[in-house]
C-alpha cells in the first residue's frame, strides 16, 4: 500500500478473481464491509455480472444470486436505501435497458421494479439517480441520459417499505425546481419489500392536478417549429455535403481513370523493358561462351608459341654445332671423338 499525492491510497493486490477491466459500472457498499460491483462495459462488450469485495479480508467473490439477473448494461445509475440497491437505466450499445431493478443486498435477490418500452429517459445511458424525500417518503429522482438523443426529463420513483401495498396519488404540487423543467414526466412507482426480500411493484401515471406538468400549446408549437427549422437546416447541410461528396467522388473517379491509363502505359513499358532485359541476358550468355572459347584459344596459342620457341632454339643450337665442325676440318684440326666412341 502506498500513498498517492491526491491523498488516496492504492491497495495492494486483492485475493480471489477480480472483475475484468471495465468502466460505466455501478458500485455500492453494504454493511460498511462489502463492496458490490455490477455491470459496466469494456470496448464493445457489456457485462451483467455481480462481484463482491470483502473490505476486511480484501477478497473478491462472485456469490450465487436469486431471482432473474438483470440484462448486461453499462452507463446505468444506482443508489441504496437500507438493504436495497436500486439500479436504473443503462444500455448495451444497441438499445437502452428497459427494466429498472432492485437487489436486496442481504439475500442477493433481484427483482424488477419497473419496465418501459421504446426510447424513454428511464432506458438511457449516463442518467443520474439520487435519493430525496417527497411528502415524507423516500423517492428516487432520475434526470437526463442519452438514448439516441440527450434528455432533460425528470422521473420520480417512489419505493414503499410498508408491509402492505397501497396505491397512492401525490396531491401536493411538485417543487418549483422540478415543475419548471419542460417536458418532464412524473411517475410514482410504489414497491413493497417483504421480510423475505421479495419486491412487488405497481406503476401508475400521476393524475393529480397539482403534480401534473402543464404544457403550453404555444410553447409546443414554437418548439416544434424550432425543431423543424433545425431539421431543415440539417437537411440542407446534409444535401450540401452530399453534393460535395458526389463532386469529390466524380473527381476521384476521373483521377482513377487517369491513373489506370498511366498504369497500363507503365505496364507496357515494363513489358518492353523485361523483353529487352531478356535479350540482354541472352547476349551476355553468348558473350560469356565466346569468352570461354577465347580463353581456350589463348591457352592453345601460348602452348604453340612455347613449342615454336623451343623448336627455334633447338634449330639454332644445331646450326651452331654444324658450323663449328666445318671450320675445324678446314683448319686441319681433327674432329674430337665422343667419349663413348671406341
Amino acid at each position: 500500500m502506498k500513498d498517492l499525492q491526491s491523498g488516496f491510497k492504492l491497495l495492494s493486490t486483492c485475493r480471489g478473481v477480480s472483475p475484468s477491466p471495465r468502466s460505466d459500472h455501478a458500485a455500492a457498499v453494504h454493511a460498511e464491509r462489502y463492496l458490490l460491483i455490477f455491470g459496466g462495459g469494456s470496448h464493445a462488450t457489456c457485462f451483467g455480472d455481480l462481484h463482491v469485495l470483502d473490505l476486511q479480508t480484501m477478497e473478491w467473490s462472485r456469490p450465487a444470486q436469486q431471482g432473474e439477473a438483470p440484462t448486461p448494461r453499462s452507463g446505468h445509475a444506482g443508489v441504496t436505501i437500507g438493504e436495497n440497491w436500486f439500479i436504473v437505466g443503462g444500455g448495451d450499445n444497441k438499445s437502452g435497458a428497459s427494466e429498472s431493478v432492485v437487489l436486496n443486498m442481504s439475500t442477493l435477490s433481484w427483482s424488477v421494479i419497473a419496465s418501459v418500452e421504446g426510447r424513454v429517459p428511464l432506458a438511457s445511458e449516463g442518467l443520474s439517480l439520487v435519493v430525496s424525500s417527497y411528502n415524507g417518503e423516500d423517492v428516487l429522482v432520475a434526470f437526463g441520459g442519452y438514448n439516441g438523443r440527450y434528455n432533460n426529463e425528470i422521473n420520480l420513483l417512489k419505493p414503499s417499505h410498508k408491509s402492505t401495498l397501497q396505491q397512492k396519488t401525490v396531491e401536493a404540487p411538485l417543487p418549483g425546481s422540478l415543475s419548471a423543467v419542460n417536458n418532464a414526466t412524473t411517475r410514482d412507482i410504489e414497491s413493497e419489500v417483504s421480510q423475505e426480500g421479495r419486491v412487488r411493484e405497481i406503476a401508475m401515471d400521476n393524475v393529480s392536478p397539482g403534480s401534473k406538468v402543464e404544457v403550453n400549446n404555444e410553447h409546443i408549437i414554437a418548439t416544434l417549429k424550432s425543431e423543424k427549422e433545425e431539421l431543415e437546416a440539417s437537411l440542407n447541410k446534409e444535401k450540401l455535403q452530399t453534393q460535395q461528396l458526389r463532386q469529390e467522388l466524380s473527381e476521384a473517379e476521373s483521377r482513377n481513370t487517369d491513373l489506370h491509363k498511366e498504369l497500363q502505359s507503365d505496364r507496357g513499358q515494363l513489358q518492353a523493358e523485361q523483353s529487352r532485359c531478356f535479350k540482354l541476358e541472352v547476349d551476355v550468355a553468348e558473350l560469356r561462351q565466346k569468352l570461354q572459347t577465347l580463353e581456350t584459344l589463348q591457352k592453345e596459342l601460348e602452348l604453340l608459341q612455347r613449342q615454336k620457341a623451343a623448336s627455334e632454339q633447338a634449330s639454332t643450337n644445331a646450326k651452331r654445332q654444324s658450323s663449328g665442325g666445318v671450320w675445324g676440318w678446314l683448319a686441319g684440326s681433327p674432329q674430337e671423338k665422343d667419349d663413348d666412341s671406341p
